[in-house]
């Protein structure tokens, strides 16, 4: 078993944030052969962080409901316990990236309108 999730999540972002690094592309992709289904490929194809967040909340559901059917006595089920947690942490983490970003863009437009206001432009 894996942590697919995080290997998608890290394509994804990979994706939306123009990062080319061909190894870590690379071990990813081999890490998630035969898996590029539902919320695993949607993060893996995810162009912006708000599919990112939506894909990986449908992960999310999914590894709620493996946890939650599997028996505490399974050699699997710490593991897939961690995997969750691991994802909730992910999900965190996109969510603070978002408020980031929107921070930044808020940034910008202030900085605008202080520019304008400091250096009138005549019309």
């Amino acid at each position: 078993m894996s942590c697919h999730e995080i290997e998608a999540v890290r394509l994804g972002l990979m994706n939306v944030l123009g990062v080319e690094d061909a190894n870590a592309r690379e071990h990813a992709e081999k890490e998630l052969e035969g898996h590029l289904e539902g919320p695993i490929e949607g993060l893996v194809e995810a162009e912006s962080l708000a599919e990112i967040e939506r894909h990986l909340d449908a992960a999310l559901v999914d590894l709620e409901e493996e946890v939650a059917t599997m028996d505490a006595a399974d050699p699997e089920y710490d593991y897939t316990r961690g995997r969750l947690l691991e994802v909730r942490n992910a999900e965190r983490a996109i969510q603070r990236l978002r408020t980031q970003g929107s921070s930044i863009v808020d940034g910008l437009g202030e900085a605008h309108d202080t520019l304008h206001e400091t250096f009138p432009v005549a019309e």
